[in-house]
């Protein structure tokens, strides 16, 4: 696809390692920094995508990085600069084994699993008579297992702490942490005429001190809906207006595809891939408040390799 990122090879000053994820691409450096180029290749459902969404790196990136300028009084954070529009570069620390989902309305997976009959989600009841993006009287933590492949798993909070996973005093400052960055995200979010749905953070461990890393509050980790005609929808039935990747999971469903065996990613065209490429921009100018700026689009991994080894150089 013209215009994306979707596989990254560099050789940075100073690395030692990097990891291929399912969106992002980590350079270890030095054992001491991380980079972290937000590639346009899209996941859903556990399942990278065959095809790029031009621009969908650099509108992660640039949110991310407002938001967790906007939180480092509620946590620090792993940010240190950001060279160039698809790369952050910060701390390399320990990561906990668990991300924390916090989630303000019953939607997604939770509304599939509740819809199928559950009323149990990582641990915690549920009552009856919830219809499809009701609100939780408060946000609920429900925390899942971090897969280095395939599937992340649902998980309650007793059975983090009882297989070791994040010791208790540890996992109850997480989920101090996760509320207050929550409740951070849903009053910037209001600001905008925007809901925060749902979202998920990720920690880790630096000298004893937890901090925030990866991304926050971006299309990819998050559910926004559209504050405007929310109550109307519900009242309804009707689906939410929403800026999300939500509608890419829609999408593929009604094309008979959620990740499991035997099924076939269906044909993603670039008129496809180019409007879901404005669905992130649009995002990015809802929750942000300004113009999206594309940056050069020519020749990404030359830029990005240039301004990355540029400013690995400076620091030294």
């Amino acid at each position: 696809m013209k215009n994306a990122l979707i596989r990254t090879d560099f050789n940075f000053p100073g690395q030692v390692g990097v990891y291929h994820g399912k969106v992002r691409d980590v350079y270890n450096i030095d054992n001491e920094l991380l980079v972290m180029v937000a590639t346009d290749r899209i996941s859903a459902f556990d399942v990278i995508l065959p095809e790029g969404i031009p621009y969908k790196g650099q509108v992660l990136n640039q949110i991310a990085s407002k938001f967790l300028d906007a939180t480092t009084d509620i946590v620090p954070n792993w940010k240190i600069a950001v060279p160039d529009p698809m790369v952050t570069i910060g701390v390399r620390c320990e990561p906990f084994k668990v991300e924390m989902v916090i989630r303000g309305y019953l939607t997604g997976s939770a509304w599939r699993a509740y819809k199928a009959g559950e009323r149990t989600l990582c641990g915690i009841t549920l009552p009856d008579g919830m219809i499809e993006n009701q609100k939780f009287p408060t946000p609920i933590v429900t925390p899942t297992t971090k897969a280095d492949a395939g599937h992340d798993e649902n998980i309650s909070k007793e059975e983090i702490i009882a297989q070791g996973l994040v010791s208790k005093e540890d996992y109850e400052q997480l989920e101090k942490y996760t509320q207050a960055l929550f409740k951070r995200g849903t009053e910037m979010a209001a600001e905008k005429g925007l809901i925060l749905v749902d979202t998920k953070y990720e920690f880790g461990k630096k000298d004893g001190k937890i901090i925030l890393i990866d991304e926050i509050h971006t299309p990819d980790s998050s559910r926004y809906f559209y504050a405007d005609g929310y109550e109307e929808r519900l009242a309804k039935g009707e689906e939410q207006r929403q800026l999300s990747k939500e509608f890419v999971r829609q999408w593929l469903i009604q094309n008979g595809f959620q990740g499991k065996d035997g099924q076939k990613v269906p044909e993603m065209t670039e008129a496809y891939c180019n409007s879901v490429s404005d669905r992130y921009i649009e995002l990015y100018e809802h929750i942000v408040g300004e113009k999206f700026t594309k940056a050069d689009g020519n020749n990404l991994a030359a830029r990005i390799e240039n301004n990355v080894t540029e400013f690995l150089n400076n620091r030294k």
